[in-house]
């Protein structure tokens, strides 16, 4: 049995489907009211309850082999209690339930947002440090790490086997998210270049992520690994954003805006979000200018040479893919488009 958390989100719900197309039993941890009209499909067995909710997580965890924990507070604005009851605590609860039941694995979902925030043109791989010149409010960032701690504190202390899976800017089918606020941006002539867009960005479809995950999980040589699932190969911003704006079929962006602008414009925004407490996030963060435009590269070579991992699905057939699944939300019509089952087998 495989508990995923997290599963109603994007790369969540990519575990449940590469698991159940490997006809590996799954199981999902739920939150009450979540739409799981997707996971329905799915043939999966559901728990009530969350990461803050002990006596649901013994209910999950029971005959458990493996743990795939993507549960956290996504994105990079609220209060830190958030971050900590959510992403920290959460994940300290989940680790305390799946040692009591003599879990195998558990998969440790993280973010190379972990490294902190490298600008410089480098190569940034698992070898580095972690928390580089993070911010007073990286909230999202700050939990990320001290929930790895947690996880690398129980596989230290031999209470679990261990990995780390991290991703970088996620896209795909069930993105309820990102894609939503490119999409209109493009459409409407409204979205810009962060500095001249000839800098490669970490963007890795969700799928493909899975599937690192799922081969890590069932590899000895893995436990106590942590791996950046962060690119699907080289792709400059500005190619992005052609991709994205042919599939759509609008006109392709040229507008642009200065990275240093675009930065200072996004603390600013934060200053004033935070000085009246405001709970809806502003228009533009650091951390999202930071995630376009920065000219750190983060490696996945590590994945590459020890799980053979390669994108089953490119950018060429990713995106096109992920614009026609948001569309058909729009329109209400047809289910989101998915993976062909012969294309997925463990080791792949």
């Amino acid at each position: 049995m495989n508990l995923v958390t997290g599963a109603t989100g994007l790369l969540g719900s990519h575990i449940v489907e590469q698991l159940r197309l490997r006809d590996m039993p799954v199981r999902v941890l739920v939150r009450p009211g979540s739409d799981c009209r997707w996971l329905e499909t799915q043939d999966v067995e559901f728990v009530e309850g969350d990461v803050t909710d002990k006596a649901s997580l013994e209910r999950a965890c029971a005959g458990v082999d493996c743990i795939y924990h993507s549960a956290a507070k996504v994105g990079d604005w609220g209060p830190w209690e958030d971050f900590q009851r959510i992403t920290i605590d959460g994940t300290q609860n989940m680790l305390d339930a799946a040692i009591a039941a003599n879990v195998r694995r558990f998969v440790h979902v993280s973010s190379i947002s972990t490294y902190g925030y490298h600008t410089d043109e480098i190569t940034v791989d698992e070898t580095f440090a972690l928390g580089y010149k993070m911010y007073k409010w990286a909230y999202y960032t700050r939990s990320k790490v001290i929930a790895e701690e947690l996880v690398w504190d129980a596989f230290k202390k031999k209470q679990i086997e261990a990995t780390i899976i991290r991703p970088a800017w996620i896209y795909g089918p069930r993105d309820r998210t990102t894609i939503a606020r490119l999409y209109n941006m493009i459409k409407a002539g409204r979205a810009k270049i962060l500095g001249a867009g000839t800098n490669r960005l970490n963007v890795v479809y969700a799928g493909n992520i899975a599937e690192a995950a799922i081969e890590a999980a069932h590899r000895d040589d893995c436990n106590g690994e942590a791996f950046n699932c962060s690119n699907d190969g080289e792709i400059t911003q500005q190619a992005y954003f052609d991709m994205l704006a042919d599939a759509i079929g609008a006109p392709r962006v040229k507008a642009r805006v200065p990275y240093r602008v675009a930065y200072t414009a996004g603390f600013l925004l934060e200053v004033i979000g935070h000085l009246f407490r405001s709970k809806k996030p502003p228009f533009i963060t650091r951390y999202a200018v930071w995630l376009m435009g920065r000219r750190s590269f983060f490696s996945a070579e590590k994945a590459r040479k020890m799980l053979n991992w390669k994108p089953t699905v490119t950018y060429e057939q990713g995106v096109p893919m992920t614009v026609r699944w948001y569309e058909q939300q729009l329109s209400g019509d047809g289910a989101p488009p998915t993976r062909p089952r012969e294309a997925a087998t463990v080791g792949a």
